[in-house]
């Protein structure tokens, strides 16, 4: 990710809002109130930063077109019973609530001159289109800060926006294998396993938005506006730390094998009652111990294939086996609480019903629900953090396609109904 300060005007470090301002804004239950993010893009990568933002409070406009809307509407299941429609996708709703939707054909002259009045309201301007795409539209931030000195501008993509590669298309997905993920996922002796869902878009979301936070304290400080390029490519990086320090330091190329630990044994994934799973982990000759009291089996420890961790190792398959045979008559939940009672590193193997009605997750509120006109009640995701003063919340469902044009662009732009009409007619809003 680079951050880039692009003003070349030179302003002295000095505070950007008034005292009277700054007293104001101590007074707002939504830390972010005062924030006016626009968003020029789709699926999860740019819209899951806005939906952060906009949780804590932050005005955020999620701009689409009519003619090609937003990828997770139509593309991705699961929708709604089952039948594919625009606001029937339940990936556009989780990450993209708590915003108003608008649509306008930036291939339009008047649908562009609306995009441009949306940036001169904005405080943000979050895309994530391929490099270049923008520029084309005549919304690239060099044209755009001529306008707004002080304009705030992410642009994230899969590669980043330099370099050979810059321009190649592409999904999360396929950007977990580049990222060397699924190298490591799968058997030793067999194939890599492809990992499910776009995950590297999502560690992008949560550096775009401590980006943006970044951004708006500088830009409070000295007035200056900033561009930052985040590459998608190279935040995913950031959770092989230690295999790739494994390489440089060593020359180990790390591989994949199972649910095996380089070190440690038992470290796996093992059956219990009904279809559940179970993790167990011993790090140590004593909590190994623990383990084999908690599972009375006296024998486990005398047996010489497994008093230390280095015979365990040896002879691991076997162990595994025998520890998948005691957990197949448990219950996920309770051996796992009987487990880390004793101390011992285990955890249940979460299904989507779990989820649901975990106790944790409830008392924290992450599951926020609102209705939707097609989609119904359904269950928000909060973002998995709390500020003690302004805690946030999912504030609304996420918008129907076009839903809130009018809205949008009379009471907050300040069109008037006369000119909202003739731009309906016009095709500025297809």
């Amino acid at each position: 990710m680079k951050v880039l300060e692009r003003n070349s005007d030179e302003i002295e470090e000095q505070p950007f809002a008034s005292s009277v301002e700054l007293e104001h804004r101590s007074e707002i239950k939504d830390a972010l109130a005062h924030v006016k993010v626009v968003e020029f893009g789709a699926y999860a990568a740019g819209p899951c930063i806005s939906k952060y933002l906009a949780n804590f409070g932050a005005s955020v406009i999620h701009v689409e077109s009519a003619l090609r809307p937003d990828g997770f509407r139509l593309q991705y299941p699961p929708f709604k019973d089952g039948k594919i429609g625009l606001n029937r996708s339940g990936c556009f709703a989780f990450f993209n609530d708590s915003k108003k939707g608008v649509t306008l054909n930036l291939k339009h002259a008047e649908g562009l001159k609306l995009a441009r009045r949306l940036v001169q309201w904005s405080d943000v301007v979050i895309e994530n289109m391929r490099p270049g795409v923008v520029e084309r539209l005549g919304l690239g931030y060099d044209e755009l800060r001529n306008e707004k000195p002080e304009l705030i501008m992410l642009s994230t993509s899969n590669m980043g926006q330099t370099g050979p590669h810059a321009t190649q298309p592409g999904f999360g997905s396929q950007l977990s294998s580049l990222s060397g993920f699924t190298n490591l996922i799968g058997e030793s002796k067999g194939p890599p396993y492809f990992l499910y869902g776009p995950y590297i878009d999502f560690i992008a979301v949560a550096y775009g938005g401590i980006a943006v936070l970044s951004a708006l304290d500088y830009r409070l400080r000295t007035g200056k506006g900033v561009y930052i390029d985040l590459s998608q490519y190279e935040a995913g990086l950031q959770f092989l730390g230690g295999a790739l320090l494994d390489y440089s330091a060593n020359g180990e190329v790390a591989r994949r094998d199972g649910n095996r630990d380089p070190v440690i044994a038992p470290h796996g994934c093992y059956p219990c009652r009904d279809g559940q799973w179970c993790v167990i982990s011993c790090w140590d000759d004593a909590e190994w111990e623990r383990l084999c009291r908690v599972a009375d089996k006296p024998q486990w420890l005398s047996d010489e294939r497994f008093v230390s961790n280095c015979s365990r190792k040896e002879h691991e398959a076997e162990l595994n086996k025998l520890i998948g045979e005691w957990t197949a008559e448990q219950d996920s939940r309770r051996v796992m609480t009987r487990l880390q009672s004793h101390g011992i590193h285990a955890a249940q193997v979460n299904s989507m019903r779990n989820l649901f009605s975990d106790p944790q997750i409830g008392f924290r509120d992450v599951w926020q629900k609102q209705t939707h006109p097609e989609l119904g009640d359904h269950n928000y995701r909060m973002v998995s953090y709390e500020l003690s003063e302004s805690p946030g919340r999912v504030r609304n469902a996420a918008p129907c396609l076009g839903a809130d044009n009018q809205e949008v662009f009379v009471e907050w732009l300040g069109l008037s109904g006369s000119e909202y009409e003739e731009l309906v007619a016009a095709g500025a809003f297809s």
